[in-house]
């Protein structure tokens, strides 16, 4: 299962502390607990914690200063909290760092908002690397994460922003090259002038060459007046040459010259004309094949890779494929004007352990096309299209659950007969699904019961913690 982030558990009720911090781990996150006002601040400390989950009046009780010790020094940090105190309705604003849910708590909305706070940590992220000078940005796209591949890709696209050097983004299709190339214009000094973006592979090639450097009345048939090409529209700002590697070799040397000599000709004119233009490119092959074949030409090639920038696929990004649901989901539902709750486990398993050829792109399509065939409810897997069904899904992982001991002693005041069987079977479920590593399957032979028997009680046990 794909490591999500870490999250710190902080109640003084086992039952509750246990349950959730199995629901937890099973989803794929790092867990901490802790049940006191030491090992709380010291676990903080110590480890990487992006998110705590607890019982908002026990930790109001043993650390009544938390926000101003955690929250107002760690930024990043989000609490979500649960509890009478919480109120009857959930806080829908993490602007001061704390969410809360109301008892009895709803470990779907639970799981919810864990993935609400790691997209609102990403944002968070790209604000504090750009500056915040580009928030707007960050939140119309989808370059949306919190993955070291990811944030690795911010700081690059940051540092290129400064400077005027041209810029070839290489990736594969549907992984946002054209975004990354946005966001160095809008966080450079161009940001004012156009963003002018041209899909090389998409314009047949007798017409590239009058869509790049315009034409004079005249000049062929067809011309009846003068047109301003993309680079002249592009003047001191930005130029996007998309698929550049389906550009033919008679415009690979006219653009040659552009980048050499800051100036072009339009097509049927005498006069050469000056232009500052910023060029990033972008391709999904491989240049270095394309020159090796002598179909790219070899100083064209190392003209625009002054500056190489590679968007990693998302089968290396896979933790941020929550994130970036929950994103999707939340844009879907307000432009169809649907209510889907979410994704169920199952269905973000399969989806975290699918490899995504088409990246980004294809992730966004299928949350859109859910949206719009499923209207309300859970997606789970009897939704999804069957080729993501096929694929099998990797828990090479192993889930660390703790449980506690299971020898429990009758006290002399008596027990809650219904309460202690419902405690044990929750135990040994969870056992089970650790020994198993998650699946299913194997947790249910393991407890002698039907894999549909098992899924009913998992489904049941989500709700009146």
């Amino acid at each position: 299962m794909v490591e999500k982030g870490s999250i710190l558990i902080v109640d003084n009720n086992a039952k509750t502390r246990d349950l959730v911090s199995a629901f937890l781990t099973y989803q794929g996150y790092n867990i901490t607990v802790a049940d006191d006002n030491t090992y709380f601040f010291d676990t903080i400390q110590k480890k990487n914690v992006d998110i705590i989950v607890t019982d908002l009046a026990y930790l109001t009780k043993i650390a009544p200063d938390f926000k101003e010790r955690i929250l107002d020094r760690n930024p990043q940090m989000v609490l979500i909290g649960y509890g009478e105190t919480c109120g009857s309705e959930p806080k829908n604003s993490f602007s001061d760092g704390i969410f809360t849910l109301p008892k009895p708590l709803n470990l779907d909305e639970l799981e919810s908002l864990v993935m609400r706070a790691r997209e609102y940590q990403a944002m968070n992220m790209y604000e504090r690397l750009t500056g915040g000078s580009d928030q707007h940005q960050l939140l119309s796209s989808t370059m949306i994460g919190s993955s070291a591949p990811l944030q690795e890709l911010f700081e690059i696209i940051v540092k290129v922003a400064a400077s005027n050097a041209t810029v070839l983004i290489q990736g594969e299709s549907g992984t946002g090259k054209e975004l990354a190339a946005k966001a160095i214009h809008k966080l450079s000094d161009r940001q004012g002038k156009n963003f002018v973006p041209v899909n090389c592979a998409a314009i047949p090639d007798d017409l590239l060459e009058s869509e790049l450097f315009g034409h004079v009345k005249g000049s062929f048939t067809g011309a009846y007046a003068n047109r301003a090409g993309r680079f002249e529209i592009a003047d001191k700002g930005t130029l996007f040459l998309d698929e550049i590697g389906d550009m033919k070799s008679n415009l690979q040397v006219k653009l040659l010259r552009v980048l050499q000599n800051r100036e072009f000709e339009p097509v049927g004119a005498s006069k050469s004309q000056k232009v500052d233009v910023r060029i990033i490119a972008a391709t999904n092959k491989s240049l270095d094949e394309l020159v090796a074949s002598n179909v790219f030409r070899e100083d064209l090639y190392y003209r625009l890779s002054v500056i190489p920038i590679t968007i990693p696929p998302l089968r290396e990004r896979k933790e941020d494929i929550p994130v970036l649901i929950q994103k999707f989901l939340t844009r879907s539902n307000a432009d169809k004007r649907h209510s889907v709750k979410g994704f169920s486990r199952d269905s973000l398993d399969i989806l975290c352990n699918y490899e995504w050829p088409g990246n980004v792109r294809e992730l966004e399509n299928l949350v859109e096309r859910l949206v719009i065939l499923k209207g309300s409810g859970m997606i789970v897997p009897e939704d999804l299209p069957e080729k993501y069904l096929s694929g099998k899904v990797n828990y090479s992982t192993p889930v660390k659950v703790f449980v506690p001991a299971l020898d429990e002693v009758l006290p002399e005041s008596g027990i809650c007969l219904n309460s202690a069987v419902e405690s044990f079977e929750n135990n040994l479920i969870m056992q089970a699904l650790s020994r198993s590593g998650g699946n299913k399957k194997e947790a249910a032979l393991l407890l002698n019961l039907k894999r549909t028997t098992l899924i009913e009680k998992l489904k049941k046990k989500k709700y009146g913690v």
